[in-house]
């Protein structure tokens, strides 16, 4: 008998798609590559999720999360998720902490979890990730940068510490290094990052037309990156193809 995952059993087999809704991932960071990993985990076969975002969805997502439009404009991030998981997959589990990750954050983690997607923004929170994740013994993938990137035939799956060019992964393997962390998972892009051009557009906070409370993230001037549809959107489709391989071995 046909269901939405017949096509997928075809490749990996009733016991690999049993495998995928037993298993519980937690994502962090919902944006343009969280959101994808969500997208490809669901539409894999995974039935059980975390979802952490303290996020609204603003204006300036629409270019590049797939949970972002016209409608889900000043929802947060983390609910417009779950019902999107919803949609596609009625029998999923889901799980949301509409907050700000950090090291003092409540443990949301435990050994139910089969795997952990870094997709955050904030160096501080992305290593305590990986600590946390070390402590428990999960599996860990983590996103290196995709803002400023226009090319998304540059990306690898790699350890940390083979990694090369992009900035974001250099503080990471330094901080990893200080805290004995050997290894790490992540997909990050050998490309160059693209310098933003200067724009009276680049701060939100002059021309944004988000609800209040949404614009947080982007209304220091200079210190947005650079975004398209295509890059971020890859790096997460990238990362919940690595998880689903990773789960059913």
């Amino acid at each position: 008998m046909q269901n939405q995952f017949s096509r997928t059993e075809l490749l990996i087999g009733k016991q690999g798609i049993e495998k995928l809704h037993n298993a519980k991932v937690a994502i962090f960071g919902i944006g343009g590559v969280g959101s994808y990993v969500v997208e490809g985990l669901t539409r894999a076969g995974i039935e059980n999720f975390i979802l952490v975002d303290d996020d609204k969805i603003c204006l300036t997502n629409l270019n590049r999360q797939i949970i972002a439009t016209r409608k889900t404009i000043g929802k947060p991030k983390v609910e417009v998720a779950k019902q999107r998981i919803l949609e596609i997959n009625p029998n999923a589990n889901v799980e949301i902490y509409q907050e700000f990750f950090m090291p003092d954050s409540k443990e949301l983690l435990d050994d139910s979890v089969s795997y952990i997607v870094d997709a955050v923004d904030t160096v501080t929170a992305k290593i305590e990730l990986v600590v946390r994740a070390n402590k428990l013994n999960i599996p860990i993938i983590s996103s290196m940068g995709t803002g400023n990137k226009l090319d998304p035939t540059k990306f690898e799956v790699t350890d940390i510490y083979k990694t090369t060019i992009c900035p974001l992964a250099k503080v990471m393997r330094k901080e990893l290094r200080n805290r004995g962390i050997e290894k790490l998972k992540v997909v990050y892009s050998k490309e160059e990052p693209i310098k933003p051009i200067e724009t009276e557009e680049n701060s939100c906070k002059t021309n944004c037309v988000c609800p209040p409370g949404t614009a947080r993230k982007c209304t220091i001037r200079n210190q947005v990156p650079g975004s398209i549809s295509f890059v971020p959107s890859v790096a997460g489709l990238i990362i919940a193809g690595e998880v689903i391989k990773d789960i059913i071995g």
